[in-house]
């Protein structure tokens, strides 16, 4: 019952051999879990067009600054945002394009 229908004994190792481990399916999971929340999606978008500081973003987007300041920490986590600090306050920007060309492509897939 527990016999491989489509390939060898061999092949299944080779298979085993190049699968991720656990800790980085973890960690893969993790960073795209950040595109299933609608809140980290839109600062994600509105970082993608402008550098912006907590204030800006709770009024561009209507959502308060502790729930903005709390999806910062979870993005900076993930390492898709950083900021650099000028005076007392933080900008922040997307870490790496890519985000906003992963997004790009979800968009055109969806469109």
């Amino acid at each position: 019952m527990n016999k491989l229908l489509r390939i060898s004994e061999r092949n299944k190792f080779e298979v085993q051999e190049l699968l991720p481990n656990d800790v980085f399916t973890r960690k893969l999971a993790l960073y795209f879990q950040n595109f299933s929340d609608q809140t980290r999606i839109k600062i994600l978008s509105a970082l993608a067009i402008k550098d912006l500081c907590v204030n800006d973003l709770s009024k561009i987007l209507g959502i308060n600054q502790t729930t903005i300041s709390h999806q910062l920490k979870s993005l900076k986590d993930q390492d898709m945002v950083e900021y650099r600090r000028e005076g007392k306050i933080l900008i922040y920007h997307l870490k790496s394009p890519i985000v906003n060309e992963m997004m790009m492509y979800a968009v055109k897939q969806l469109g």
